[in-house]
């Protein structure tokens, strides 16, 4: 990268990042815009890549989280970071039609949290996360 000119540094960068972004929701079944996410990157570093294009406010959490992960590995991983990235991706409070808990460990008012697959009455559950109440102690030692 040191022999690259400066603009071929900024554009290698903003490159990785968007494709970073792009494939990392894709593992989760979402696609992006890359347009957006590449202009929202941009924005951010302060790169000049022309006329940006207008992005909405889940690429713009998305994007938010990753850099703040990726420029700022060094820093600890703590409970107001995570809660932060939390309400980056999620800033209404909603995921799709459904109420979530921003900014805070869940808790079991609405059962506990499972990951289901299968048309509704046939649902199989894939998994089933511990309780609630465990969730302080298993957050604190995974961030240790």
């Amino acid at each position: 990268m040191e022999s690259l000119g400066f603009p071929l540094q900024e554009e290698a960068i903003l490159q990785t990042l968007t494709l970073e972004v792009l494939k990392s929701n894709e593992i989760e079944g979402e696609i992006l815009n890359a347009e957006q996410v590449r202009s929202s990157i941009a924005r951010r570093l302060g790169i000049d890549i022309g006329a940006l294009s207008p992005t909405d406010r889940h690429v713009e959490g998305v994007v938010e989280m990753l850099l703040d992960a990726t420029q700022h590995f060094n820093q600890p991983l703590t409970e107001d970071r995570l809660f932060g990235w939390h309400a980056s991706l999620f800033p209404t409070g909603r995921s799709g039609m459904y109420k979530i808990t921003v900014g805070n460990w869940r808790d079991n008012e609405t059962g506990p949290m499972q990951v289901v697959s299968g048309p509704l009455g046939r649902e199989r559950v894939h998994f089933e996360a511990p309780s609630s109440e465990r969730l302080p102690q298993e957050m604190a030692q995974f961030m240790e």
